[in-house]
């Protein structure tokens, strides 16, 4: 039990960074600088997918990627991609379709909520959601950290824009479906704002 919760820490710590992402894309970059973001992340996913054939596919590869990173890995992600080539693929098609100010949220409720709905349902849920393994603890914790975010560093948009879009990011963390947590919350998220977003 202790090393499966060191596993889930060290997998959270590592989720929670890639908050890194939409920080560097609005401080570093710049919103002006969209282009240069969507070149970058196209950049990353061929070097990701290109580390996911070798691992998958070449044994002495494989052995040297699970030495250094198979504490973190999900089981499922021994025998397919990792969650971090799924996030990639997010967020460039983010930077492509949305806005720099939604990419932005988007993103950073996937490194955030989507780890505070995890510690926290993990450590208290108690009320599991129906349907789910998910917990109504949980789901409480995800939508509080993002609209907290989002009241510090969504002051661009309406309150109803990211208000709504953590719901969606919300919701879609819960949501029971075989796609990956870091494809659906940053793309359900991002479209539900961009949406809200034309008529507020």
């Amino acid at each position: 039990m202790a090393k499966e919760n060191l596993k889930e820490a060290l997998r959270k710590s590592v989720h929670l960074s890639s908050v890194a992402i939409p920080l560097a894309y609005r401080y570093i970059l710049g919103f002006n600088n969209r282009l240069l973001m969507f070149f970058l992340m196209m950049a990353a996913l061929i070097l990701s997918l290109g580390m996911e054939f070798y691992r998958l596919h070449i044994p002495s590869f494989r052995k040297l990627f699970h030495r250094m990173f198979g504490l973190i890995l999900r089981r499922h992600e021994h025998r397919d991609f990792t969650g971090s080539t799924f996030l990639i693929f997010a967020g460039m098609l983010s930077v492509a379709f949305f806005e720099p100010i939604i990419v932005f949220l988007s993103m950073s409720y996937l490194s955030i909520g989507d780890t505070f709905a995890a510690m926290v349902g993990k450590a208290f849920g108690k009320r599991k959601l129906t349907g789910s393994r998910k917990s109504i603890e949980g789901s409480l914790a995800c939508f509080t950290s993002i609209m907290i975010f989002s009241a510090f560093f969504g002051g661009e948009l309406s309150p109803w824009v990211y208000t709504i879009g953590a719901l969606s990011a919300t919701l879609a963390e819960a949501w029971k479906i075989p796609v990956d947590d870091n494809v659906k919350i940053p793309l359900i998220s991002g479209i539900v704002m961009s949406l809200v977003h034309i008529f507020i």
